[in-house]
């Protein structure tokens, strides 16, 4: 992980929320934990600020655009559209019926395990609301993955709505 990334972005947020004093402000759900410790710091510090989730941004092929995406080789982004592949996959199970987190995971990681050059950092579910582990997808919920293409470390999730 990144010792004290989170600590940096609140900072950031802070100084700016308190320069431009906006009522809205939006962000991709690509980063879904950075806006959920947002919005608690919003919460907290009584910033007069509406947190709005955008839908994440795709490119061409699927993948959510990143500066990261940029560190890829061109054979290697071609490897990267398993992240999205893998996400729309489990998106399928799950409309299927399959509500266990620990199948969907056990899919995903069956995917993208047999992928020459991804490397799993974590598959998760989590609840949407407070990003907790859930064993049985009950409401609303989030995959998340965070993959490895090569050397670069790539974040992608899905929502995942009964």
């Amino acid at each position: 992980m990144r010792p004290g990334h989170f600590q940096g972005v609140c900072t950031i947020i802070c100084k700016l929320f308190n320069i431009v004093q906006p009522t809205h402000a939006y962000f991709g759900q690509k980063d879904i934990q950075q806006i959920k410790i947002i919005e608690k710091l919003t919460d907290d510090l009584n910033f007069p600020v509406d947190i709005v989730t955008c839908p994440t941004v795709r490119d061409y092929d699927g993948l959510a655009l990143s500066s990261r995406n940029s560190y890829l080789q061109k054979n290697e982004r071609e490897t990267a559209k398993i992240i999205p592949e893998t996400l729309n996959y489990i998106k399928e199970q799950f409309q299927n019926g399959i509500r266990a987190s620990s199948k969907l995971i056990e899919l995903a990681t069956d995917k993208i395990t047999n992928i020459k050059d991804a490397r799993i950092a974590y598959i998760q579910i989590v609840d949407a609301t407070n990003l907790q582990p859930v064993a049985t997808i009950d409401k609303k919920c989030v995959l998340a993955v965070a993959i490895f293409i090569g050397k670069t470390r790539l974040t992608d999730n899905i929502i995942l709505t009964v």
